[in-house]
């Protein structure tokens, strides 16, 4: 699994012009899932998540979680992360996940943030043609791949 994660004062994510998730502070997640992943790696993902410390404190260090300001998670499937590059000038997709199980598994992963104590998470639509609106804080932008955690 690749995700990205966004720190954000807001996010918000829209299909066909409707508003289907939003959220004010914290982050926005990108996810790409890959063939062979499991829920082991959505697991690992969402520890690492969890315990990312890189909101600032009062000295202005980064050193406080998602749990430590509130934050919200809006979490968005995304699997053109797992483009291969490798020949020519068009990706191609062939390491993702069949959309079946990929979307079980993203499922899982929004189940599991929400267990694990995230103040509130919204998603967007798996496999929708969706619009992602957010303002960036920092920016703090970070890339988490499972196969090097």
């Amino acid at each position: 699994m690749k995700c990205v994660i966004q720190r954000v004062l807001n996010a918000s994510v829209t299909v066909d012009s409707k508003t289907v998730g939003s959220i004010e502070k914290g982050f926005l997640l990108l996810l790409g899932v890959a063939d062979g992943d499991t829920e082991a790696e959505a697991q690992k993902l969402v520890k690492k998540i969890i315990g990312m410390r890189i909101f600032e404190d009062e000295n202005g260090k980064m050193n406080l979680s998602i749990g430590d300001v509130g934050g919200e998670i809006l979490a968005v499937s995304q699997f053109t992360l797992l483009a291969d590059c490798k020949k020519g000038n068009r990706p191609s997709f062939t390491g993702a996940m069949r959309p079946e199980e990929a979307n079980r598994l993203y499922e899982l992963f929004v189940k599991m943030l929400v267990d694990g104590g995230v103040k509130k998470v919204d998603k967007g639509v798996f496999g929708a043609d969706m619009k992602v609106s957010l303002i960036n804080d920092g920016p703090v932008t970070i890339l988490l791949d499972t196969e090097t955690l």
